[in-house]
């Protein structure tokens, strides 16, 4: 009786549909300083979602403007 490796493996498709549907967020801080003085600073928010993933989380901490009435 033969074993019979099974290595599960995702499509391109699976793997995007994946990443919009929970979202990435990569968010990332870098300051550069000579004694003392800050020479410059850089901060980056970098966040990879379906627009309605992101609508949902982005309400939920308060990052989008109400709604006019």
């Amino acid at each position: 009786m033969a074993i019979e490796k099974h290595i599960a493996s995702s499509s391109l498709a699976e793997v995007i549909d994946r990443i919009l549907d929970k979202g990435i967020v990569i968010d990332a801080f870098v300051r550069v300083s000579l004694v003392g003085i800050e020479l410059l600073a850089i901060e980056i928010r970098v966040v990879v979602a379906s627009v309605e993933t992101y609508l949902k989380y982005a309400e939920a901490v308060g990052l989008t403007a109400p709604a006019a009435a």
